[in-house]
């Protein structure tokens, strides 16, 4: 499970970051749309690394595979 922190900044947006996955950190008008975009973010960027042939212990369990 992946967490995302989120903090409104001074100028009133809101800043969503999933510090598991470097480089996951977002802006949004409200705090749902920054988890929104942080959450679509992660999703592309792990898409992206199994795409690669990197691992990813975490969603190996998510997968049930027969044969």
């Amino acid at each position: 499970m992946y967490t995302i922190e989120v903090e409104q900044e001074q100028d009133g947006r809101w800043i969503a970051e999933v510090m598991d996955l470097p480089g996951i950190m977002v802006y949004g008008p409200t705090r749902e749309a920054a988890v929104r975009k942080a959450q679509a973010l992660s999703l592309r960027v792990l898409a992206e690394r199994l795409d690669n042939g990197e691992p990813l212990p975490e969603v190996e369990a998510v997968f049930s595979i027969v044969a």
